[in-house]
């Protein structure tokens, strides 16, 4: 079977070639006129330039890394690999990210355009730019595993243990860089969005996107910059972890029952059938031309639930040929797929206005900002519920369905069965990353469409579809985000599984996991403080760029003559300029704590403290992160339902408060909820990573 991985190379072949398919149908639309042109080039130079500097400065992270990497490989404390994969790895994830950028900025001026004959051609452009993000995301990650399995095993000559071990070491790099994107592109985009409608549409009363606004443009900028780049490298992480430690967890299970090669083999047989359903699931997402957006979120589920259900049904042959009739591990995966969807589902019902919670956070306008924001604090926490039943149930299933029980030690290895097929789980719910990503990562361009749209002041009509759009974005995005925070939650478990094995064959005495051990409590009390002092860290970041935006869009409003009245011009590079330099400054020592955490808990409570601080970190991390991103979520569409013409309609009391609740919502949902889930994947892989430093110099 170690013959066959090399179809991993198909899988990404096809992904990166559908991406390059897409990219091209893009670039065959028109871009309108010759202002409209004007406009997206202001974004996409204002996009390149964050890009590059942001490159710029994790670049030097980079370096000090692999030379730290270097030496510990050199004192042997990690293996001689795990540098170049941390290159490798990050290289990769870096490229997804551009790419998808690089497009939607592209794309965001010809959706605009194509609103203008109708709502499907607008769907058309801007989904087509979110398959090419999908697919560059998925086959860069499966190329990035498969090489490295060819090249551990049919170069080096590495033994398969000694594979799997250094597997589940290498997305290092993909975490840091996801880290960094994440945070550096949700500071940027809520810190513009804030200033921009805290001053625009609060304070001066005029409409969003308004061309007046000095912060539009960096708006309109960080939709990319966070939305897509950010969003890309969070959910490449999700996506490359996962088969990583479903390796990893493969050849821990069954490496000495001669299926060892088989269980390594079938996440990335997976992937690739996953991949090919998402490719003929993105076929079925199409409108007639006079679509509804009640038909767009019609069309966007049947492409989604049609690709999950090939996925599905070819995972049933190749989970019976790979691993020899083992039919309680494609229910495994079968819960993961499952999982997924219930995950989304239930984000839609929280944070859609075509359903109750939302439309009654809505009517809690009517009596101030102060309302709104208690009731989508209250909303947010509320939705927490149903993604941890549904994780519970799927972490129990999914264990016992592929073989496990729940004596730790039992002799015949089925715990380990069990853990792969979690491992599994996660491969499942991902599985179909190219579809839903792509439902995904439509939104920020039908966002930039919009603001498009009303600063090249084009017909009514047009801003009505891009605003249907958007709004349907809204809810794909927030779909999107609990569907990353679920299978993060998935792939932390199985790593935190991994941490434990490597770290057993590494100690000389068993490890006390149990919660008589204090290093284990006290671990996990800072693994779970360390998720909202991270929350704490970024929405403050958030806060501070926010008032360096207000500040100048409010000096710009006072000392440009004629600049409100529509006949001066203003200065939107210095806006863009502080986002840049604020974001690029603000997420270093968010990150930092990231890093560093995991090796000062192991350091001084060995690695059953870092084990409890994994579980509290994770645990944690995912209730705050859905609580943050369904109220965030929540309170966009609730001011969007508004302004369709509830309560009063735009301008209205209702409609100011509603602004307010959103404005507290950004930060939560585009910078500390999605961050949130990449810090507690990023925990895991640093405890892996260094757990020859942490198991060799720990005082415990």
């Amino acid at each position: 079977m170690e013959h066959m991985f090399w179809l991993g190379l198909v899988g990404a072949g096809a992904a990166l070639l559908f991406a390059l398919i897409q990219s091209r149908k893009v670039l065959t639309f028109p871009e309108g006129t010759d202002e409209m042109k004007k406009i997206a080039k202001s974004i996409q130079m204002g996009a390149n330039a964050y890009l590059k500097r942001q490159f710029r400065t994790i670049s030097v992270f980079y370096v000090i890394m692999v030379l730290l990497l270097a030496v510990l490989a050199f004192l042997g404390y990690a293996s001689p690999f795990i540098p170049f994969a941390f290159l490798t790895g990050g290289i990769s994830s870096q490229l997804a990210a551009y790419i998808g950028m690089k497009i939607a900025t592209k794309a965001n001026v010809r959706t605009a355009n194509a609103a203008r004959g109708s709502l499907n051609q607008g769907l058309k452009v801007a989904f087509a730019s979110g398959t090419v993000m999908s697919f560059s995301v998925v086959g860069l990650s499966l190329l990035d595993v498969t090489v490295w399995f060819l090249v551990l095993r049919f170069i080096f000559h590495a033994e398969p243990a000694v594979i799997a071990e250094n597997m589940v070491m290498f997305g290092v790099g993909v975490s840091a860089f996801a880290l960094f994107a994440r945070v550096g592109g949700g500071i940027f985009t809520k810190a513009a969005d804030v200033g921009a409608d805290l001053v625009g549409k609060v304070e001066a009363g005029i409409p969003e996107d308004d061309p007046r606004n000095p912060a539009v443009i960096a708006d309109n900028v960080g939709d990319n910059v966070g939305d897509v780049a950010g969003m890309g490298a969070d959910l490449y992480e999700s996506y490359i972890k996962a088969m990583h430690a479903a390796i990893a967890l493969g050849w821990a299970a069954f490496g000495t029952s001669g299926l060892g090669f088989n269980s390594m083999f079938l996440p990335i047989a997976l992937a690739v059938s996953g991949i090919l359903a998402s490719i003929i699931g993105s076929f079925f997402i199409r409108t007639g031309e006079n679509a509804t957006q009640k038909d767009l979120l019609a069309t966007l589920r049947r492409g989604t639930y049609i690709a999950a259900i090939l996925a599905t049904i070819a995972a049933a042959p190749l989970t019976y040929f790979v691993m020899d009739g083992n039919w309680g591990l494609f229910v495994s995966i079968l819960v993961g797929v499952v999982a997924g969807c219930l995950i989304a589902f239930f984000t839609e019902y929280y944070t859609s206005d075509h359903y109750k919670p939302t439309q009654k956070l809505a009517a809690a306008s009517e009596t101030g900002p102060a309302t709104i924001v208690i009731a989508g604090i209250a909303l947010g926490m509320k939705s927490t519920l149903a993604p941890v039943l549904i994780i519970s149930a799927a972490v129990m299933v999914s264990f016992m369905a592929a073989g496990g029980t729940f004596a730790q030690y039992a002799a015949d290895g089925s715990f380990a069965h069990g853990l792969y097929g979690i491992g599994l789980a996660a491969v499942g719910m991902l599985s179909t990353l190219g579809i839903t990503l792509a439902c995904d990562a439509y939104g920020p361009v039908a966002d930039n469409a919009g603001g498009i749209a009303e600063m090249a002041k084009l017909e009514p009509e047009v801003r009505e579809r891009t605003d249907a759009l958007d709004s349907l974005g809204n809810t794909t995005a927030a779909t999107g985000k609990g569907f990353a925070i679920g299978s993060a939650a998935l792939t932390s478990l199985a790593l935190i599984v991994s941490f434990i094995s490597i770290a057993q064959e590494r100690l000389p005495y068993q490890m006390d996991l149990s919660l008589n051990n204090p290093t284990v409590l006290v671990g996990m009390f800072l693994g779970a403080v360390l998720i909202f002092l991270f929350a704490a860290l970024t929405i403050s970041s958030v806060q501070r760029a926010a008032q360096s935006i207000v500040i100048e869009v409010r000096r710009q409003f006072r000392e440009i003559p004629g600049l409100m009245e529509g006949t001066a011009e203003p200065d939107y590079t210095t806006c863009v300029d502080l986002c840049t330099k604020s974001a690029l400054r603000e997420m270093l020592l968010p990150t930092i704590v990231g890093v560093i955490a995991p090796i000062l808990t192991g350091i001084v409570l060995g690695a059953t403290g870092v084990v409890g601080m994994l579980g509290g970190a994770t645990v944690a991390g995912f209730l705050v992160a859905n609580f943050m991103s369904n109220a965030g979520g929540a309170w966009d569409n609730a001011k969007k339902f508004i302004e369709g013409g509830a309560y009063g309609g735009k301008g209205s009391d209702s409609h100011k408060a509603a602004v307010i609740g959103d404005t507290v919502g950004d930060p939560f949902k585009d910078t500390s909820g999605p961050s949130l889930n990449t810090l507690f994947k990023l925990l895991s892989t640093i405890s892996i990573t260094f757990v020859g430093v942490i198991t060799a110099f720990s005082i415990l």
